[in-house]
């Protein structure tokens, strides 16, 4: 058994005993894009290996559309850990707040995207670049997501036995594995095979990151889950004053243009 058909199979077993704690441990009630997420991500592994084997030819465009939806699927997931950590005062915050956490993470991801790219990648294939780009674009949402968590920590009542922590914590690890790795490769070059092999072995920890991620997940989701804590007071008026001043906004322009809507219909 090769070393690639080792880490893959470890990874899809890593894959179904969290996907099976998931279940058991009912985390899917409360996180249920992550939990499809990971079914997907189980589907979807084994499904590219079968597909690369039938249809080798046709290997970037199997990729591609892997990568591509693998990225979306991570956007929605941010979405939710984020509306997830704001739980304790969602009851506060307006009905749009998940669209505003939509778009700040849209935003976040437009800021990196010129930046996360490697030199000489407008020469490949535009599907590889597409491919190259969203990568590193989703690595390093990753792991800024993660580190934002972990500084707000305290403000946000939250700790890292509860189930958002856990889980941008395994998230970030592996981004972080992979981002290294790919500045690793943009630093080594390529074109002898010293260095195709250093790149295999490199590429092979990538492929061990994910499945300590998926341990350390398992780990997490076998204990028991604290209740979750209130917001800091100062968190929750930040908040709940953000939210406020929003409303006032909208409540004004909406009275500004009904007045002017008036005027004009005055004889």
């Amino acid at each position: 058994m090769t070393l690639d058909t080792l880490l893959l199979v470890l990874g899809l077993v890593a894959e179904g005993v969290a996907l099976g704690l998931i279940l058991y441990k009912r985390v899917f009630e409360a996180l249920p894009l992550f939990s499809s997420y990971l079914l997907w991500s189980l589907i979807n592994d084994s499904g590219v290996f079968l597909l690369i084997r039938h249809f080798p030819h046709s290997y970037l465009q199997i990729y591609f559309l892997s990568t591509i939806t693998d990225s979306v699927f991570m956007f929605c997931v941010l979405i939710e850990l984020s509306m997830s950590v704001l739980r304790p005062v969602r009851a506060l915050l307006p009905r749009w707040a998940i669209l505003a956490v939509g778009l700040l993470i849209a935003l976040s991801c437009a800021v990196i995207w010129p930046f996360a790219k490697s030199p000489g990648l407008e020469h490949m294939n535009p599907q590889f670049q597409v491919i190259v780009h969203l990568q590193l674009t989703i690595s390093v949402i990753r792991i800024v997501y993660f580190l934002v968590l972990a500084a707000c920590s305290q403000l946000l009542s939250i700790g890292w036995k509860d189930r958002e922590v856990q889980v941008a914590t395994g998230f970030g690890f592996y981004a972080l594995t992979s981002l290294s790795v790919a500045v690793l490769h943009i630093n080594l070059g390529a074109g002898t095979p010293t260095l195709d092999r250093q790149f295999h072995i490199l590429d092979a920890f990538v492929g061990a990151s994910y499945i300590c991620s998926m341990v350390y997940w398992s780990f997490c989701f076998a204990q028991k889950v604290p209740e979750r804590r209130e917001f800091t007071p100062q968190m929750q008026s930040f908040l709940v004053s953000l939210a406020g001043g929003a409303r006032s906004t909208r409540m004004a322009f909406s009275k500004s243009s009904e007045s002017e809507a008036d005027r004009h219909l005055r004889p």
